[in-house]
C-alpha cells in the first residue's frame, strides 16, 4: 500500500501498472481541499498526451495499479 500525504500530492509523479492508450506516466496538476481539509479534487495529466483526468486520490494507494514516481 502506497502511503500518501494529501498535502504533498500536487506535482507528484505516478506510473500506471497497466497503461491505457499508451498513457503510462502521470503528473498531479491540481489538488483542491474542502473546508475540512479533505481532498475534494485531484487532477491527473498524462505526460505523453497532456490529457487530464479527475481521479479519486485514494486509488493511488493501490500498488497493483500505481507506482510512485516514473519507472
Amino acid at each position: 500500500m502506497n502511503k500518501i500525504n494529501p498535502r504533498k500530492l500536487l506535482h507528484s509523479k505516478w506510473t500506471a501498472i497497466e497503461p491505457k492508450k499508451k498513457q503510462k506516466h502521470f503528473l498531479v496538476t491540481k489538488v483542491k481541499f474542502d473546508e475540512e481539509g479533505l481532498v475534494s479534487l485531484c487532477l491527473f495529466e498524462a505526460v505523453l498526451t497532456r490529457a487530464q483526468y479527475q481521479i479519486d486520490w485514494h486509488e493511488l494507494t493501490n500498488e497493483d495499479k500505481w507506482h510512485f514516481g516514473w519507472q
